[in-house]
């Protein structure tokens, strides 16, 4: 479903991906762990093409992902992403968020539209909230909504760029839940983050990334009890023992 090979990437003179070769099959969680610089959100911008990439080959369900132009649009509309900050439309409600881009992009009529965000939203629990704007809405809340947003336009893959890190602690096990409810759900994803629980949980498999290499590719049992590599024994003394 998703195919990177010999992928590379650099800021100004600085490599962030080093010849990264990642395959994720349909159906299938990658969590993608590492320290601070390791190019995870790099990695995780690259498959939509948010990033640019100076070398190699992205694939989404067997078809290249172009640099740009038409193509590239609707191989995005098929990639679902959640960032860090949940990036909602401040003059909007809820529902008009999530409702948006299926009548922009996928030309579905308002109405439509809007039946279909009230099912998501009732899906990801906040329902109720519909008719809010996103400034009345918790964090936690906010994020649910942005999950919504980008299983509105009915993606193939779901990539989740460290969609708790800007939430209060009471915030984030609300968040994980809708997460996991889409991992049952069958959802191809990717998922950055520091939440090891949700690695352990609902990962198929866990990269394991540093300095802007794949150190590790092994299921979560096997990373998380005997890693190979020192560099990721390293990264787990310091948080599992926190």
């Amino acid at each position: 479903m998703i195919r990177l090979v010999g992928v590379h990437k650099r800021f100004g003179s600085q490599p962030v991906l080093k010849d990264i070769n990642l395959e994720i099959n349909r159906g299938e969680v990658v969590v993608v762990l590492g320290p601070s610089g390791a190019g995870k959100s790099t990695l995780c911008r690259t498959i939509n093409r948010l990033e640019p990439i100076d070398a190699g080959r992205i694939e989404i369900d067997g078809v290249a992902l172009p640099a740009e132009g038409r193509a590239l649009a609707r191989l995005r509309a098929d990639v679902g992403i959640v960032f860090q900050q949940f990036n909602l439309f401040a003059h909007k409600t809820i529902v008009q968020n999530v409702a948006l881009a299926p009548v922009l992009v996928r030309k579905l009529g308002k109405a439509d539209a809007r039946q279909a965000a009230m099912q998501l939203l009732a899906r990801v629990g906040i329902s109720d909230q519909a008719d809010k704007y996103p400034a009345q809405l918790s964090g936690g809340q906010q994020q649910r909504a942005a999950i919504a947003r980008a299983l509105a336009m009915r993606p193939k893959v779901m990539l989740f760029d460290e969609p708790t890190s800007a939430l209060d602690p009471e915030m984030v096990q609300e968040v994980l839940d809708v997460m996991t409810s889409l991992v049952q759900e069958g959802m191809t994803m990717l998922v950055v983050t520091h939440e090891m629980g949700f690695a352990r949980r609902a990962a198929d498999r866990v990269v394991f990334m540093s300095v802007g290499e794949i150190v590790e590719d092994s299921p979560p049992d096997q990373f998380f009890t005997a890693p190979r590599s020192d560099r990721a024994k390293d990264f787990l003394g310091k948080i599992l023992t926190h």
